[in-house]
């Protein structure tokens, strides 16, 4: 089994880190301090919150972190259990400060049903429920 760490530079870890809980993900205390939180969605799943100053300490010399409220710097998708479910996580991110955009890719629903859901920082997450 393999873990996915998504890494997300925000501006406001608290804020970031309550608008996370919100969506259903669990904070680890054990790796989350000051300068990052480590928000878990199932045991392959984690979101790592870090502050762009430490954030900025992973980039390669001459590299900056994106604007992304501007530009898009990944597009983080994962699967949930039912349309419900992802429909749910758009509200609650609407309610907590976070954009929610509908994909229209001409696929009935009851095969595929995904939101571009962008934090309050405009990091990108894409929960997505397939058929199988």
């Amino acid at each position: 089994m393999t873990t996915v760490f998504a890494n997300f530079p925000v501006t406001d870890l608290p804020r970031s880190i309550v608008f996370y809980e919100a969506l259903g993900f669990q904070k680890n205390e054990e790796f989350s301090n000051e300068q990052a939180s480590a928000l878990v969605w199932d045991d392959t799943f984690w979101v790592m919150l870090l502050t762009t100053p430490f954030y900025e300490e992973f980039l390669s010399a001459g590299k900056v972190v994106a604007d992304t409220k501007k530009v898009s710097g990944a597009l983080v998708t994962f699967t949930v259990d039912s349309v419900e479910k992802v429909k749910e996580l758009g509200r609650l991110a609407e309610q907590h400060g976070g954009r929610v955009r509908r994909l229209n890719r001409d696929i009935p629903e009851e095969l595929m049903y995904e939101l571009e859901i962008e934090d309050p920082d405009g990091n990108q997450l894409e929960p997505c429920w397939m058929k199988s």
